[in-house]
């Protein structure tokens, strides 16, 4: 049955009869769209949009069967552009060219300075230096100063605001700002001079002893990776100068604050993320699950160490800005988690009677470090219980009211290191500068509750997408290694990571793919959920399936545009392993799984 049209959607050209049809790619409910029949070729990936002649063919993508056409069809069909109107663009070069803003600045080139960043990273937002003066260090942590360039009333702040966000998927960006500014201009690209706005702190041990902010122009000596600083760390690698000995400096700083970070008991959330590695064809050929190292808690220890230092300067002047807020948890939540976590025998210190919200924050950081200890003891759960200490908690949002963050345990958090993909940021500068009498583009604080709400619900959005994305690669590889394997005959050890009424996801084989097993597949007796949802039970005395626990799974069906894998019994001969466009809805076991993205 064909369909109306009200917006566009990405699908597959098919051939019904003498008609073209666009059979919608990502909802497999959605009614097939007739189309002319100039529109394209059978089998080709396209965008279909509305026009006044009905619906018509908007841009040609590629192929359903290439994983790099299928995460650009992902984008198109979640209402990202793929491009900047004519006018930002435009806008853009000229600003890269002469920026709108053009005061005094620190000129701050003779630092020694250094970026770490992923090594496929385009966008460089913030740059390190540091050095010791007797028993201090003293520590700069240089920001893209993107509001030189990014002025109120612009078409390109408008943009930006739209966008709130840059959004990553395998391979691909969905940048908030144009290349010629995201890649190039605001980014602190080594060896270049650059616009920056700088937070210096004199470090007294892990106590900010003086912190001063300026507009500055920096220049950064070296572009390292997080791999390239964890081989320095371990000897593997030297260090060179001028960097070396910077580079030594914000090494102790760091640690020093991760030690105060861990004895003061803050929220840990272990969790892998995953890395895709394409061929030229655009095809997934492999992954990588990236765990964080030492390298990544020294920037990531600087980066919260500059935007308290930002948060408490506004805060205590009481000027307009968005905060990074994370309220603190509701008992009963942290008490539903304790009783979980006992049902799987996972300890959890004793609860209070009576708990304030504030004990529930503490008991909560507690816990995540009990749950962290049990499955580096036991080695399995990682996936499965981090999860449930997540969604015990609540979600982190921008606000124009400063509550704190929970997570971090700081009374004043604010986002302000990443500029270039981020527009709370920006508002974070404006109104830095504003206070510091630099510039005068304040935000109004009328607008902020609206920001606020907007670009909360805009990074959801792009959460969604990219954890989507994973899905799908995931998927691509997994059809790669059954075709590699022979399709037939393919057993996973695997263990399950999150239960539900239907039946229970399950993560297997060495490159962590997921998937679902419903109970249908479970023959022999009824199964249901337990009270506290963490095992599946069967009729049986002693059938169980828990949260961690060990399965040998076989794939039924590979669904990769919607990221779906169905499972069964390894132990029940089953059909071979095939890709299969179902009907059935999308799995939903993102909802079980813990990701960081770094967006705290």
């Amino acid at each position: 049955m064909s369909r109306r049209l009200d917006e566009p959607v990405v699908a597959v050209l098919e051939k019904r009869g003498r008609f073209l049809v666009a059979q919608p790619l990502f909802d497999r409910r959605g009614r097939r769209i007739t189309l002319d029949g100039r529109a394209g070729a059978v089998g080709e990936l396209v965008l279909v949009g509305p026009s006044k002649r009905g619906p018509r063919v908007l841009r040609r993508i590629g192929r359903p069967d290439v994983a790099r056409d299928v995460l650009e069809g992902l984008l198109y069909d979640n209402g990202y552009h793929r491009a900047f109107p004519r006018r930002v663009e435009r806008e853009a070069a000229e600003v890269a060219r002469r920026p709108p803003w053009e005061g005094e600045r620190v000129d701050l080139t003779d630092l020694p300075t250094f970026t770490i960043d992923p090594t496929d990273a385009k966008d460089h937002d913030d740059a390190i230096s540091a050095r010791r003066e007797g028993d201090r260090i003293r520590v700069w942590v240089h920001i893209a100063d993107v509001t030189a360039y990014v002025r109120p009333g612009s078409a390109l702040e408008r943009e930006a605001f739209r966008r709130a966000n840059s959004v990553y998927v395998p391979g691909a960006v969905e940048p908030m700002l144009p290349e010629v500014l995201s890649s190039d201009a605001c980014s602190l690209r080594p060896g270049q001079d650059r616009l920056a706005v700088t937070v210096e702190m004199e470090m007294d041990g892990t106590d900010v002893a003086s912190v001063a902010f300026h507009r500055s122009i920096v220049r950064s000596d070296a572009r390292l990776t997080y791999t390239q600083v964890d081989r320095i760390f371990e000897g593997a690698e030297r260090a060179e100068e001028p960097w070396a000995e910077p580079l030594e400096a914000a090494r102790a700083v760091a640690a020093a604050l991760r030690e105060r970070r861990e004895r003061r008991r803050t929220l840990r959330i272990e969790s892998l993320e995953p890395s895709f590695l394409f061929d030229e064809q655009g095809n997934v050929c492999g992954i990588v699950h990236d765990e964080q190292t030492e390298a990544d808690h020294l920037v990531e220890e600087l980066m919260i160490l500059a935007n308290e230092q930002v948060a408490t300067f506004l805060s205590r002047r009481r000027l307009p800005t968005l905060y990074r807020v994370h309220e603190r948890p509701d008992p009963q939540a942290i008490v539903a988690l304790a009783d979980k976590l006992a049902s799987l025998d996972v300890p959890t210190p004793p609860l209070p009677r009576h708990m304030s919200p504030q004990q529930a924050a503490d008991l909560a950081a507690e816990i995540s470090y009990s749950v962290s200890r049990w499955v580096r003891r036991s080695g399995r759960g990682r996936e499965a219980l981090t999860s449930l200490v997540l969604r015990s908690l609540k979600q982190a949002v921008y606000s124009p009211r400063n509550i704190g963050h929970s997570g971090l345990a700081s009374p004043r958090y604010c986002h302000f290191t990443s500029p270039i993909r981020r527009y709370p940021d920006i508002v974070a500068h404006r109104a830095l500068l504003a206070g510091l009498g630099i510039d005068d583009a304040a935000p109004h604080p009328g607008d902020l509750a609206d920001a606020a709400a907007w670009c909360s619900d805009r990074e959801r959005d792009a959460m969604k997408v990219e954890y989507d994305a994973d899905d799908i690669c995931r998927c691509f590889l997994l059809e790669r290694r059954l075709f590699e394997a022979g399709w037939e005959d393919v057993e996973f050890e695997g263990e399950v990571v999150g239960v539900v009424g239907a039946g229970a996801f399950v993560r297997f084989g060495e490159d962590g793919f997921e998937g679902f097993l419903p109970v249908r597949r479970l023959r022999g007796e009824w199964w249901s959920l337990n009270e506290e949802e963490t095992a599946l039970v069967g009729s049986r005395p002693g059938s169980v399936l828990r949260l961690g626990d060990p399965i040998r799974v076989r794939v039924e069906r590979v669904d990769p545009p919607r990221g779906r894998v169905d499972l069964a019994p390894a132990e029940e001969p089953e059909a071979p392993a095939r890709r299969e466009r179902s009907q059935s809805r999308r799995s939903p076991a993102r909802k079980q799984r813990p990701r960081s993205r770094r967006r705290r």
